[in-house]
């Protein structure tokens, strides 16, 4: 039965808590294939991010780790939570696609001014047929949409078509040390027979097993947490019927606002004083970006600093909470001497700064082939960011 209990978790708690199924306070010697798995994807609207999320989580991480799974079609990039690209499993591709399928039917709804007359049920048949013929980009689904439909705009077309079908972005693109144009494919053709993310005919008893099992995975690698978080994370609404049916397997908290917080009870929760170490996260880092409240690691007094527009910064946490920014240069063109530059938001200590050293140098080492002691090479400085 549910554990329900008035315990406050402040928000260095929830830090804790939240780093340890984040696999930050330590890193973990878990596959990159199964820490994908774990954190329920890894947001990818830019290709390098992923593969400097994974080195910060897992113990002896090399990016040909991750490319080699995306060669071998075991993950994959796609549109799925918040409708940004995320790189999943080829099984969580299928599952987490179906369950965020209808908002996606309704942010065609937005587009629907500009797609008057147009039959949709007809443009997911055209645009499947284009993508299976072979991979396309967005502008080559576009332009053969307006074939049909030649009084349409055109980006609803192609919004359209990437939101009605589930569209792989396929290899080299995403590769480490590759480079390659966004080419779409369906989903169904690049995994293979069995691969689909729609309704396989187990109705809503099938609809509500994934959603419950995605509820316990979302909470495993983000809670404790609250409907709105989950909310937040999935760009869905409406799951709190879903948080109720699984009360009876979950314990319950408040956080210091008095919100309802959901938890596994075997899920860790370290003491709020265990060490975190310094973490260089790339821009994105579905950490940031996956509660309602981003107190747990972003204090009150930096909300707003690790964003401009609609591009996020490169984040540096120190002792589990948001700290600087960060950014990589090439800074000797020919002798590949990669500088990380640094920006503390505040005083951080001797002892931290030279935590702060000694994890970047190691990311340079792994992540731009500079060594520490390789002739210099790998340099890292404190001074502002470009903001």
């Amino acid at each position: 039965m549910a554990s329900t209990t008035d315990q406050v978790l402040g928000s260095r708690a929830l830090n804790r808590a939240t780093l340890a199924r984040q696999l930050l306070l330590q890193r973990s010697g878990m596959s990159a294939r199964d820490a994908v798995g774990h954190l329920v994807g890894l947001q990818a609207q830019n290709v390098k991010p992923p593969y400097y999320q994974l080195y910060a989580r897992l113990e002896g991480f090399r990016p040909e780790q991750l490319s080699g799974l995306m060669e071998s079609r075991e993950v994959v990039r796609m549109v799925t939570m918040r409708s940004t690209i995320h790189t999943h499993t080829a099984e969580d591709a299928v599952a987490l696609r179906g369950l965020v399928q209808p908002a996606r039917d309704r942010e065609v709804g937005y587009f629907r001014k500009g797609l008057v007359g147009v039959d949709l049920e007809r443009l997911a048949v055209i645009a499947r047929e284009l993508v299976e013929e072979r991979p396309r980009t967005m502008a080559e689904i576009r332009t053969e949409l307006a074939v049909h439909w030649p009084d349409a705009d055109p980006q609803a077309l192609s919004v359209a078509a990437r939101c009605r079908l589930p569209l792989v972005q396929v290899t080299p693109r995403g590769l480490w040390g590759r480079s390659g144009q966004v080419r779409l494919a369906s989903l169904e053709q690049w995994l293979g027979e069995g691969a689909s993310a729609q309704p396989s005919g187990g109705g809503e008893a099938e609809a509500l097993d994934v959603l419950d099992d995605t509820v316990l995975r979302y909470l495993r690698a983000f809670g404790p947490a609250s409907v709105r978080d989950m909310q937040t994370w999935a760009g869905i609404t409406r799951l709190k019927e879903a948080f109720e049916r699984l009360r009876p397997q979950l314990v319950t908290f408040l956080d210091e606002a008095g919100t309802e917080l959901f938890d596994l009870p075997d899920a860790p929760r370290p003491d709020e004083e265990t060490p975190a170490p310094p973490r260089f996260l790339p821009e994105f880092d579905n950490l940031l970006l996956s509660h309602a409240d981003r107190t747990r690691v972003v204090p009150a007094e930096l909300k707003g600093r690790s964003w401009k527009g609609n591009q996020a910064y490169c984040t540096l946490l120190v002792d589990g909470f948001l700290a600087g920014l960060w950014r990589l240069d090439d800074v000797s063109e020919g002798e590949g001497r990669v500088e990380l530059t640094v920006e503390l938001f505040g005083e951080v200590g001797k002892e931290r700064l030279e935590e702060i050293v000694a994890e970047g140098e190691a990311m340079l080492a792994t992540m731009a082939g500079a060594g520490a002691g390789a002739g210099g090479r790998a340099v890292v400085r404190f001074g502002g960011v470009a903001r």
